[in-house]
């Protein structure tokens, strides 16, 4: 479940509730924050979702998602289905996205030596970035062989979980990831709100706890190995190595990761065969320029 961190405080003119350290509350539009968040809502293999959904994955009240659902759909980033009630993304969000992957000369720069990686390796390479309290892949590369969950461009990866948000946490200031950390871990034990099927409060506080730890110890090992690793962590089946480097073009933090099926890439592979070329590669492109 997807919470919103944008909230208005309980006591009159004291600063909203989940706002940044470091972000001057005078300039921030809390509303389009909102808005936002009803966009990132939609997760991989969604297509359309109801203001019941929104209320769900972000905890925002009611009426303030009816609102923000009219004013996208205006704007055209939201379409409503009449026949069902939802609402779908629209090409708005679309034209958005093609603005940012074209803007990307990175990524133009790493597709070749993906591919050529992902043929070698015999499994899916990825890049991508930082998005909130998750990563999110601009773009996957999978080899002919590679049998790997079928993820693409625009899918969302857990930051405590995933090897790519490992690395993104071992490479930013301590400040800041402490305070990501302590978001993170308080997920899913927001709001009082639940969805149907998923396990109570205290079952979620317990499980954020013992990834928050996971993800230190990788993130402690990164000053060793170079990279973080995440071994049946982010899914039971899936094995994956992530490594982080500067783009030269703007200075962000992108994060290179490879990934491919526990059950017949073992951790030996990863440590000793593909995390190697990975960091390689991600040097690569970071001198690029």
């Amino acid at each position: 479940m997807r919470v919103s961190t944008f909230r208005s405080s309980p006591v009159p003119g004291a600063r909203p509730q989940g706002l940044p350290e470091g972000v001057d509350e005078r300039k921030f539009v809390v509303a389009l924050a909102r808005g936002l968040e009803l966009l990132r809502a939609f997760r991989p293999g969604d297509t359309l979702l109801g203001n019941r959904d929104f209320v769900a994955r972000t905890g925002l009240p009611k009426a303030t998602v009816n609102r923000l659902a009219y004013t996208l759909t205006a704007l055209g980033y939201l379409r409503f289905d009449e026949t069902l009630g939802k609402y779908a993304l629209d090409a708005g969000v679309l034209s958005l996205g093609f603005g940012l992957l074209a803007g990307t000369d990175t990524l133009e720069l790493a597709r070749p030596h993906m591919r050529a990686l992902a043929r070698e390796v015999g499994a899916a390479v990825s890049l991508g970035c930082r998005d909130g309290q998750d990563m999110i892949y601009l773009e996957t590369i999978r080899s002919e062989t590679a049998l790997t969950l079928g993820l693409a461009s625009g899918s969302r990866l857990s930051m405590l979980t995933s090897s790519m948000g490992r690395a993104y946490l071992a490479v930013i200031g301590d400040e800041e990831r402490e305070a990501l950390l302590s978001e993170l871990g308080g997920i899913g034990n927001e709001g009082g709100t639940e969805a149907v099927g998923e396990a109570p409060a205290a079952a979620n506080s317990v499980a954020a706890a013992q990834a928050v730890q996971a993800a230190r110890r990788e993130i402690a090992a990164f000053a060793r190995d170079g990279c973080c690793f995440s071994f049946r962590d982010w899914h039971k089946d899936v094995n994956a190595v992530a490594v982080p480097f500067r783009d030269p073009r703007d200075g962000r933090w992108l994060v290179f990761s490879c990934s491919g099926p526990a059950s017949s890439m073992g951790e030996d592979v990863f440590r000793e065969r593909i995390a190697p070329r990975l960091c390689a590669l991600a040097r690569r492109l970071g001198q690029a320029r």
